[in-house]
């Protein structure tokens, strides 16, 4: 087992789009764990949009992360060692903390993984934080109906791609919105939605023609121009699911955004929302999708990269767009994959 702990630490808040000056990269001792507390050794660290945010210092729903501390983040790893009595060494187990390659947390806030049941690292993603956004935020707030029009923005991403396929078992007409051919084509071909555009050609146009009928929910992840485009499109009474608006959020100035008169005319519902307001229907999730995901139903796609080191990179990456599926970096060995 190594001797120190390898962490990623802001160094400084970014100004804009973020550095890799904004980050430093330090070498700490190991954790000791304390009672009641699990040192685990990561496998795989989630990178999610949201984390922007939580490194700009702004008052948010989460308290931010301070200069020269630990960036947040989830984990999923290996019980190096316990002093909590349901964890025991060489248990897998979901809730490790931050972009570090080990953690020492409280085992009452840990969830033990069976790696028979499912790959460990989908903890992270589709039956994890980003799954349930999608679960959520269709059930709360969208409510798709049969032969409704429906349109997903970062369609191929974690959560994208996961609230596309559950609108198409509602009997949806969904079209995804990615950027470039390589992600268009894996939505409609792996994912089976109806439709994908690509952002970076010409989306008005493209829009007509593939929701000739209007949009009826709109799962919002993208914002700026992808938003400007879909919605003039919304029909009388639809929904916008407000979860996530990754292209604005390395702005240093507001945008002009699309008049909300029409928010009344048509009776839209907009409704942002936090995942974490609706972990009580995790349990409902996990019943629903884990069966889905074992039998290749729910199909996910994931985007590993090597190495705690290239953490910041990767992160500055998939604020520009760059990952192609649920963004994971591997911290250490995976056994489970043996």
């Amino acid at each position: 087992m190594p001797e120190t702990n390898r962490q990623v630490l802001l160094k400084r808040r970014p100004n804009g789009m973020p550095v890799p000056e904004d980050f430093a990269i330090v070498d700490a001792p190991l954790p000791e764990p304390g009672d009641g507390e699990v040192l685990l050794r990561g496998i795989y660290l989630s990178l999610d949009p949201y984390m922007r945010g939580r490194i700009s210092g702004q008052r948010s729903y989460a308290k931010p992360t301070e200069l020269g501390e630990v960036i947040e983040g989830r984990v999923v790893g290996q019980v190096v060692r316990s002093r909590h009595a349901e964890f025991h060494e060489g248990d897998h187990a979901f809730g490790g903390y931050g972009w570090q390659t080990h953690s020492a947390v409280p085992g009452a806030g840990l969830t033990k993984l069976d790696p028979k049941a499912a790959p460990i690292s989908t903890a992270l993603g589709i039956l994890g934080m980003p799954g349930l956004t999608a679960y959520a935020g269709l059930k709360t707030i969208g409510q798709p109906k049969s032969g409704e029009t429906v349109v997903i923005s970062a369609a191929s991403g974690a959560v994208g791609a996961v609230a596309g396929q559950l609108a198409k078992r509602e009997g949806c007409r969904v079209v995804g919105i990615a950027g470039g051919a390589d992600k268009c084509r894996y939505v409609t071909q792996e994912l089976g939605f109806d439709a994908c555009l690509d952002h970076r050609g010409h989306l008005d146009s493209a829009l007509e023609a593939a929701a000739p009928k209007g949009i009826d929910v709109y799962f919002e992840n993208v914002g700026g121009a992808v938003q400007h485009a879909v919605y003039p499109r919304l029909n009388d009474f639809g929904r916008m699911i407000m979860c996530g608006m990754i292209s604005e959020y390395n702005d240093v100035e507001p945008r002009p955004g699309p008049s909300l008169v029409a928010a009344v005319r048509k009776r839209l519902k907009i409704q942002g929302f936090i995942v974490s307001d609706h972990a009580a229907l995790r349990p409902e999730y996990l019943a629903m999708a884990a069966p889905l995901v074992r039998s290749g139903a729910l199909k996910y796609r994931e985007d590993v990269v090597d190495g705690i080191d290239n953490a910041p990179a990767a992160f500055i990456g998939l604020l520009q767009g760059k990952n192609f599926g649920k963004l994971i970096v591997k911290l250490g060995d995976d056994p489970s994959r043996a």
